[in-house]
């Protein structure tokens, strides 16, 4: 297997997970909690909370779908700025981590009580960059249900946001929301030309 940034962002996760699940200290210190973040500002947590997940099925899901989607955007990255790319790939990553979090902070910076975790703020912005440059590839749920990606992104974007409004989850769904919005944001920032090739992919599809 080539070593990528995908595969090292992977193995940073992996083991930082299971040395944070080994310490419950430091999983409490490295888990993103709004209140402390902006009353005690203890900026470190955006990052740290990132890295680590709340179960093996959490950390497993999230690195399933960081390797496919990660490995895919990487690539196209390079393709287009050449080695800086690999650069770009990882900053738009740790952004997307820690913009996906901005709104839960201020949405509960005064509840002391609320804690969340994981890479799904950075792993929903890979997506939907991916799905911005392969809007009508077929992406298959649980390995079975195939949907175009554009479909997919829709239907995840609703999910997302009618489960933020639940609470009483490690996993924060509202940075699923704005981590998909950061990814497709920041892919047409730096490479506008795929907005055309995007509408044109989805004009031109056809189910049959």
């Amino acid at each position: 297997m080539e070593l990528s940034a995908t595969i090292i962002l992977i193995a940073i996760n992996v083991a930082a997970s299971i040395y944070a699940w080994r310490k419950p200290g430091i999983l409490e210190k490295w888990t993103f909690n709004p209140f402390l973040v902006f009353h005690r500002r203890q900026y470190f947590r955006f990052i740290t909370s990132g890295f680590i997940h709340s179960d093996y099925m959490h950390l497993f899901f999230n690195m399933f779908t960081f390797f496919f989607f990660g490995q895919s955007i990487e690539w196209v990255f390079l393709n287009l700025f050449g080695q800086m790319g690999i650069a770009v790939f990882v900053v738009f990553y740790l952004l997307a981590i820690v913009v996906s979090d901005v709104p839960s902070l201020i949405k509960h910076r005064n509840q002391s009580g609320y804690n969340s975790l994981g890479a799904s703020g950075g792993v929903s912005a890979i997506v939907f960059s991916w799905i911005l440059f392969f809007p009508t590839e077929f992406i298959y749920i649980m390995g079975v249900i195939p949907l175009p990606g554009f479909i997919l992104g829709v239907l995840f974007v609703i999910y997302s946001y009618y489960q933020g409004k639940r609470e009483g989850s490690l996993i924060n769904h509202d940075a699923h929301l704005f981590g998909a919005l950061f990814g497709v944001l920041f892919t047409i920032a730096i490479i506008p030309d795929v907005v055309a090739s995007f509408i044109s992919q989805v004009s031109s599809f056809s189910i049959f």
